[in-house]
């Protein structure tokens, strides 16, 4: 099976499942506040994976990898927040989210520092 399909697909239900958390969040000033929030940075990796699969250089490839990244560890942080709180009750399967969220953060790590190296090599 094809990886890029894989990672994209994997960040389609991240982002289907921040959608979930994010109606489950109490309807309280800061319930609201997490819950946009978690709907704007979960969303968006993968919407910015589709944009750097489409990338113009290298340079634009690791900027937006950059972006994917950024969006998942502001993520990271929202599910903390709603884990320590707490926002949502019990937090069990929040803690799997959080704990995918970290493993896509490890993926998407990587992957820049890869194609920093080979766009480096290139030079």
């Amino acid at each position: 099976m094809d990886t890029k399909y894989d990672l994209e697909e994997r960040l389609i239900r991240f982002a289907i499942r921040m959608l979930e958390v994010s109606e489950l969040l109490p309807n309280t000033k800061a319930g609201n506040h997490i819950a946009g929030q978690l709907v704007r940075s979960g969303t968006s990796p993968a919407f910015n994976y589709g944009e750097a699969q489409a990338a113009e250089s290298a340079k634009d490839f690791i900027h937006k990898m950059g972006v994917v990244l950024k969006e998942l560890r502001e993520t990271g942080i929202c599910l903390k927040i709603i884990i320590l709180k707490p926002l949502i009750n019990p937090s069990d399967k929040i803690k799997s989210d959080l704990k995918e969220c970290n493993e896509l953060i490890a993926i998407f790590t990587k992957s820049i520092k890869t194609a920093k190296t080979n766009n480096n090599e290139k030079k």
